[in-house]
């Protein structure tokens, strides 16, 4: 089979299926992207091969740059990272499971090329090429996550008691649904039966992480622990909190969760990546990302303390992002059996079905899989537009799904005109019955080959050797955007910077005279001078690697003296306004003229941007820990009164509103600007998304305005199929007709009968044929030639279809920059005060002579 162009949106899930002839009708079955905006079900028996339709519609999405966050329970979706565009034996071979090779008779070596000639064969007649797996390969990232092992990468569960960032005013009822998951997920954790909205631990579990949310303040466990021995609330309900909950019983609870922290079991619990669902989504450089949840290796509870504060970390992500039609992300529960009964009230169905209900405005579309259809909550799946249905093994099955695709047909405002029944009960291994809400009709197909190796479930050690293998990293980096720490407190934790051997600088003697031109005091200026000391940053041993280092040869270290020098320090701040974009940013900005010579004429522009906060600056200068100092430079003439700074500080405001600029990404057509505190993979990211949500705007658009062309053509094709049966039949009749009256005159020749009159009539009846049969033959003329136009009009389409896609898919090409300038109101100078700067002076013999190195100390030097 030929494989249809690729165009994002569509996904290629396999070909339409005869169940009466028993094959494929050879028609492409693409679905609409869009659709599963309504969320799907997927329902059959273990061999129905509802592994290998998912796996395909989830490599499409990867494709067409949607993430998913896809939760395991058995470890098949694994198999999403065993992609092989090569398709070389020795690709399958360390996933050959020895058992399947033993009862083929074969050795693995065997096994492995016969399963690389099957995979080979199989994407072949479906027309998937090597250069496709690369593609999706390029396009998403893959990576297993496995809560509670260090086997993939594991999840620091602290995140999901940080507080969720939510308006209260706004979203109480929201954060208070929450809370509730995370109490139930908290308490099932640590084995503790309780009901989370009723009992007394739920209830003070739920105001302790309403205290501290309401103040924006993130929980971990000890402040949980510490919280519930002394609660941050005084009363509960009317009570005081000792009444309603007495001391000596909240010491069992703060113990049972106490012992869950202190076991080391848990401790991996503890790290890993944190649990953002934004980060599951993505990574750090925006590209998508398919996060693997592998839970197959957890005990009952901890499989649903960790699916809850999944789900109610997704409903929190839901609720921030803006509305839209397109596909957004996809949220994927491979067995949800056990999850989302029908009766009982798991900690994970209230989210799950919040899900259902809301999750399709944001784009959010989730797609739940089941072997187990009687267990399922089929009131709630109502929500879903599209099921996928394969064989089923119960007649009981077979029930409960008819009922609950009833449902969803009822809740969709459709009538039940199919026989499901029937069609349900004739499906075979790989053939399914898609029922989707948005189709005239349902559609039986045959799915087509997976591009991923189908293998089975994989263990934990094989997922630890999958992982290593990709080069994943199991100990993740700190989180991006994390706010820098403070200089003062990297100068002390900082390692040493590459430098030359340690035994290459000899220890410095003790005293040394002061440098010349330098005093010992600090200068006597003005009281009105406004002073300050810029904070010592590199300390003296520092000082002289750095001077060893730059040497490049053993050095005898003379003297290490701490100086300063005298710069310009201006703070100011400037502020940019475009109400038409939405911006309204301020920028803070502290320059230093370390060497401004003089006042007069100086040029700003070769000032130094310093990255110091106000509180890094003092007022006394430093004393230092070794070595000798400080010792004071003396300021220029025309630097030593406040008229001189004054002075400095209008020409700063000049050239701050004649020099600084706010440069802003952009993309015209799309109207999206990046934020002057968005990051560029936040910007990366809602960019792609606006460019999807256009590109279907267009295609339906695109569609529509061809729907009706199509539309027409094929209604006067169906006119002339019409006409050519009547036109066949008539000709049918007319020509047996014709040989009646042959047969009539011949017979009335050899019988004495024949007249002039039954010739006449017999020529009128050939005659008569023969119209009867062009007739036909234009008709069929008609029918090849709006067959054509069809054609033709659909190839026009589908080109038009790729430019859109072709277009949106390069929407970062299409970027622009420009500049905001500042209003000369919004720029303010703070201050320009004289600066004195730190360095090192470092005397030393390098065997040759005598020599001397300044060492900048009030920034911390660049390592490597």
């Amino acid at each position: 089979m030929q494989a249809p162009p690729e165009q994002l949106g569509s996904f290629y899930l396999g070909a339409e299926y005869d169940l009466a002839a028993g094959a494929q009708t050879g028609t492409v079955l693409n679905y609409d992207a869009r659709d599963l905006v309504t969320h799907a079900v997927c329902v059959g028996m273990t061999g129905s091969g509802k592994t290998g339709l998912c796996v395909g519609l989830l490599e499409e999405a990867g494709l067409d740059k949607v993430p998913a966050l896809l939760i395991d329970p058995k470890g098949d979706i694994t198999n999403l990272l065993l992609q092989f565009p090569d398709l070389h034996p020795e690709d399958f071979q360390p996933w050959i499971n020895a058992d399947d090779a033993a009862r083929k008779g074969k050795s693995v070596e065997e096994y492995a090329q016969a399963t690389a000639e099957t995979w080979s064969k199989g994407l072949a007649d479906w027309g998937i090429t090597g250069q496709r797996i690369r593609d999706l390969q390029a396009t998403v990232d893959y990576t297993i996550f496995t809560p509670g092992s260090e086997m993939g990468v594991p999840i620091n569960i602290m995140g999901s008691l940080a507080a969720p960032g939510l308006d209260w005013s706004r979203e109480a009822e929201a954060i208070r649904e929450r809370i509730s998951g995370t109490v139930a997920a908290l308490l099932g954790l640590a084995g503790i039966s309780a009901d989370p909205v009723r009992s007394r631990e739920g209830i003070l579990l739920a105001n302790i992480f309403e205290y501290f949310w309401q103040q924006n303040e993130d929980l971990d466990l000890a402040k949980l622990i510490q919280s519930i021995q002394n609660p941050p609330v005084k009363q509960l309900g009317v009570f005081e909190v000792d009444t309603f909950y007495p001391a000596k019983d909240r010491f069992e609870l703060a113990m049972a969760f106490n012992t869950l922290l202190a076991s080391p079991k848990f401790q991996v619990w503890l790290q890993g990546e944190p649990l953002d669902v934004d980060r599951l989504f993505f990574t750090a450089e925006g590209k998508p990302r398919h996060s693997v949840i592998y839970i197959a290796h957890l005990s009952d509870g901890e499989r649903m303390f960790i699916v809850t504060l999944l789900l109610e970390n997704l409903v929190t992500w839901m609720r921030r992002q803006s509305g839209t039609t397109s596909l957004r992300a996809l949220l994927y529960f491979d067995e949800v059996f056990g999850y989302f009964p029908p009766t009982a009230e798991p900690s994970s169905k209230r989210p799950l079905l919040t899900l259902l209900k809301q999750a399709r405005a944001f784009g959010l579309g989730v797609v739940l899989v089941t072997q187990n259809p009687v267990d399922i909550d089929y009131k709630g799946l109502t929500n879903a537009g599209t099921w996928f249905i394969g064989k089923l093994q119960a007649e009981r099955d077979k029930e409960r799904v008819l009922a609950g695709l009833k449902g969803a047909l009822s809740e969709a405002g459709q009538s039940v005109a199919t026989d499901y029944d029937r069609l349900i009960t004739q499906l075979g291994s790989r053939v399914f019955l898609m029922h989707n809400v948005h189709e005239d009709r349902p559609v039986v197909f045959h799915t087509r080959w997976a591009m991923s190796y189908l293998r089975g479930p994989l263990t934990l050690p094989q997922v630890r050797t999958l992982t290593t293998a990709r080069g994943i990293a199991t100990t993740p980096a700190p989180p991006a955007g994390v706010a820098p720490v403070p200089a003062e407190s990297v100068a002390a934790a900082a390692p040493a910077p590459a430098t030359a051997p340690a035994e290459s600088i000899q220890a410095a003697p003790a005293a040394a005279p002061a440098p010349p031109g330098l005093v010992a005091t600090p200068p006597v200026l003005a009281p009105d001078v406004e002073q300050i000391y810029l904070p010592l940053a590199v300390d003296d041993g520092t000082a002289v690697r750095l001077a060893g280092s730059r040497a490049g040869a053993q050095v005898n270290v003379k003297a290490i003296q701490l100086c300063y020098d005298v710069g310009l320090l201006g703070f100011g701040t400037v502020r940019f306004v475009d109400s038409k974009r939405d911006i309204d940013t301020q920028q803070d900005l502290l320059l230093l003229a370390s060497e401004p010579g003089t006042l007069k004429g100086f040029d700003w522009g070769a000032a130094e941007e310093l990255r110091l906060r106000q509180r890094d600056l003092g007022r006394q200068p430093a004393a230092p820990a070794a070595g000798e100092g400080p010792y004071f430079a003396s300021p220029p003439e025309g630097m030593s009164s406040a008229s001189d700074l004054r002075a400095a500080a209008k020409d700063l405001t000049d050239w701050l509103y004649y020099n600084q600029r706010l440069s802003l990404e952009a993309h015209p057509e799309l109207g999206v600007v990046r934020r002057p505190d968005e990051s560029e993979r936040d910007f990366k990211i809602r960019l792609q998304q606006a460019a999807r949500e256009r590109r279907d705007d267009e295609v339906e658009e695109l569609r529509k305005k061809y729907e009706t062309k199509l539309k027409q053509l094929a209604d006067k094709r169906e006119r002339e199929e019409r006409e050519l049966a009547q036109d066949q039949a008539k000709a049918q009749s007319k020509q047996a007709q014709q040989w009646i009256n042959i047969g009539e005159s011949v017979l009335g020749m050899f019988m004495g009968r024949r007249s002039m009159r039954s010739i006449s009539s017999a020529a009128s009846k050939w005659d008569q044929s023969s119209r009867a049969q062009m007739d036909v033959e234009e008709s069929k003329a008609a029918i090849a030639k709006l067959s054509e136009e069809i054609q033709a009009l659909e190839t026009e389409l589908q080109a038009q279809i790729d430019e859109i896609t072709r277009r949106w898919d390069q929407v970062e090409d299409a970027l622009t920059e420009d500049e905001l300038k500042p209003r000369r109101t919004d720029v303010n100078v703070h201050s320009v005060a004289l600066a004195w700067v730190p360095l090192w002076q470092v005397r030393y013999d390098d065997g040759i002579q005598e020599r001397v190195q300044k060492i900048p100390a009030y920034l911390l030097p660049e390592v490597g």
